[in-house]
């Protein structure tokens, strides 16, 4: 065999004992409205610790009634959900088991990675437990948009087959550590792998699987900016209200004693008809964020979740046609 068989068959038999089936089950109701058991779907996890917690998707165990968790000795587990992010699709669920008994998956960093470097993929396409594909990262820095519109930053792109029912489970490099979760692939005819997975890169799982260990949620940081009108939506607007800018975001409101409403940004406090709509005027239009242009309301979210509360930012304005910058101190997103 050669080096990398040996590598190969080495990483599976170390760590896919770590690597779970999930199946969900939602109620359903009959035709007499008696309630149902009715499964919907299954995917994959990866073991983190001896006591059973186990990371995988949000989209895996969204609106799941019960969770059941396969292990690789065929022994069946319940499992409750101790935490998701949907922003980031991530979760977290436990099993009950007696210590000793779990396999965990170590988990590594996304920091340095290559395009080029070799991947190795091991999951539950289509049910058919612990199945190991190899390849390469393809690319880094991708964009994906999870199921709630949020953007999903720093994804990792690998031609390793990923199929329905692979999401969840873990991305690993040559020394067996998981540098990312499998998340989503793109099919245009739907029919599995063409080559183009992502998965969510180890940096973002460590940061949010650590809140959700800790407070069960995880502890976004709020900007506090309500409603916006983007510019580019609507080519000749910015001409149309003489603005020295063709992008941008047009604050309408800010959410009552936010960070934003205390830095002062402001929202409109006007409106003017152009055609058959009336537009609100009169409030900041947003450019930048940190140094960074900022082109949608999805992409400004995007960049706060990058900081912390407490972290003190800045913000570029364009307020009566003067570009200023706006210092904001972000806090803790409101639970809800």
């Amino acid at each position: 065999m050669s080096e990398e068989e040996r590598n190969n068959i080495e990483i599976y038999q170390r760590y896919s004992p770590g690597v779970v089936n999930i199946t969900t089950t939602t109620i359903g109701y009959d035709f007499f409205l008696r309630p149902v058991p009715m499964e919907s779907g299954t995917g994959s996890g990866a073991v983190i610790d001896d006591q059973g917690h186990i990371v995988t998707n949000f989209h895996v165990v969204r609106g799941a009634e019960t969770l059941e968790v396969t292990l690789p000795d065929k022994s069946k587990h319940e499992a409750r959900v101790v935490g998701a992010d949907p922003n980031n699709d991530i979760a977290v669920i436990q099993i009950n088991v007696p210590r000793g008994r779990l396999t965990s998956v170590p988990l590594g960093t996304s920091k340095g990675l290559q395009v080029g470097q070799k991947v190795l993929a091991i999951g539950n396409p289509y049910g058919l437990e612990r199945t190991l594909t190899t390849g390469v990262i393809s690319s880094l820095g991708r964009s994906i948009q999870a199921e709630n519109g949020r953007i999903i930053e720093d994804i990792i792109q690998t031609d390793a087959a990923i199929n329905p029912g692979n999401s969840g489970g873990p991305l690993l490099n040559s020394q067996g550590q998981m540098i990312g979760i499998n998340t989503a692939i793109y099919s245009p005819s739907n029919s599995g792998s063409v080559g183009i997975g992502f998965a969510i890169p180890a940096d973002t799982v460590r940061r949010i699987t650590g809140d959700l260990l800790t407070t069960g949620y995880v502890r976004h940081a709020w900007l506090g900016i309500g409603s916006t009108v983007n510019l580019a939506d609507f080519p000749g607007l910015a001409n149309a209200l003489r603005l020295n800018t063709e992008r941008g975001l047009m604050i309408v409101d800010t959410y009552q004693n936010s960070p934003a409403s205390r830095a002062g940004l402001r929202g409109a406090t006007d409106e003017v008809r152009i055609g058959r709509r009336r537009w609100p005027v009169g409030g900041d239009v947003l450019l930048e964020f940190q140094g960074k242009a900022i082109n949608s309301l999805q992409e400004l979210a995007s960049e706060v979740d990058r900081y912390k509360a407490g972290d003190r930012v800045t913000v570029t304005v364009l307020r009566g046609n003067r570009k200023i910058d706006v210092p904001v101190t972000l806090e803790e997103a409101p639970r809800q």
